[in-house]
């Protein structure tokens, strides 16, 4: 289904005015033949024909009025005549289309949460036709509730993103699927599982996040730019037929789950304790090395192997300790 925007549309104030004046000339007419059927003869019998033509217009006539349609900006109408698509009505405005035309929305009473997926609106069908049925252009956002999903290395993470999208084909959204605000819930709901299935949350070796068979160091903590294109262009994918453009996606939250989160943030910490480690080990050798080449070049002692040992085993454990060294005076001599 292609949209048809319906570009004849009487101005609204106009048909109103007309539609107005012919009711009134109606009642007058009705009043008018009500009195000429006190005449005998043939204009007797004229008035009742036309009193009786002014009461079924001003019986039925009311119906013109349903034509008159109000749009907001950023608004369009699907309209559609005896179950046929009839046309969308768009741009700001007040006009008249066909009365027979009725207004067809089946995500009219679906609102999007900011936070936590869709919901149903309860609502009066008074409120639901006044405003409900008409699609909104505007640009939006759905943010899914957060996620439970396993990434490539079977760690359960937890994640949620925000969806930023539009309606760009009214007749493809309100046509071709059942409810395309739920469609697009889910569609987010499958494409963000589909692509962190495939990154580690962080970086690991040997995987290989872009399927080219070669191993690379994206991960869902780090490469989030790279991330969030995959899972804008998969939800694109997925939603085309819906007449939707998605414009942005962005990861809103990012963790591990409860049940292993304890047990990650251990592992970091071991890992930057151990990078800590060998910072402070590369430093210590760097000035040991220094020290000896120092006392070497100025002459200021001379230390044999087995001196030299006992400097660097005693520097490294000065320099490596957690805690202040207590040096130990030795007045004799070293043997």
């Amino acid at each position: 289904m292609t949209e048809k925007v319906i570009n004849k549309r009487p101005n609204g104030m106009l048909a109103l005015v007309l539609l107005t004046a012919a009711y009134l000339a109606a009642v007058a007419g009705a009043v008018i033949c009500g009195l000429g059927l006190e005449n005998d003869g043939g204009a007797g019998v004229l008035s009742g024909i036309g009193m009786a033509v002014f009461c079924i217009y001003l019986i039925v006539g009311w119906l013109m009025f349903g034509g008159l349609k109000t749009l907001k900006p950023q608004e369009a109408l699907v309209l559609t005549l005896f179950g046929k698509y009839y046309g969308t009505l768009r741009g700001e405005g007040f006009y008249w289309v066909n009365p027979f035309c009725q207004a067809f929305n089946p995500a009219a009473k679906t609102k999007l949460g900011q936070s936590g997926d869709v919901t149903t609106e309860k609502s009066s069908a008074s409120a639901q036709a006044a405003n409900g049925m008409k699609i909104s252009l505007k640009v939006m956002t759905l943010s899914n509730a957060k996620q439970k999903i396993n990434d490539c290395l079977g760690n359960p993470v937890e994640i949620g993103i925000a969806v930023t999208w539009r309606v760009v084909d009214t007749a493809k959204a309100v046509f071709d699927v059942d409810n395309y605000k739920e469609f697009l819930s889910l569609q987010c709901d499958t494409a963000l599982r589909d692509i962190v299935r495939i990154y580690p949350y962080d970086v690991a070796p040997n995987v290989d996040p872009t399927g080219d068979g070669l191993a690379a160091d994206g991960s869902l903590r780090g490469s989030s730019e790279v991330v969030v294109k995959r899972i804008r262009d998969k939800i694109q994918e997925n939603v085309a037929v819906a007449g939707l453009e998605i414009l942005e996606a962005r990861i809103t939250y990012l963790a591990y789950a409860p049940e292993i989160a304890a047990a990650m943030l251990q592992r970091q910490q071991a890992s930057a304790i151990i990078d800590a480690r060998k910072m402070i080990v590369d430093g210590a050798v760097g000035m040991v090395e220094m020290a000896l080449e120092r006392l070497n070049q100025n002459h200021t002692v001379e230390l044999d192997e087995e001196r030299k040992a006992v400097m660097v085993s005693n520097l490294l454990v000065v320099l490596c300790g957690n805690k202040d060294a207590q040096p130990v005076v030795n007045s004799g001599s070293l043997y």
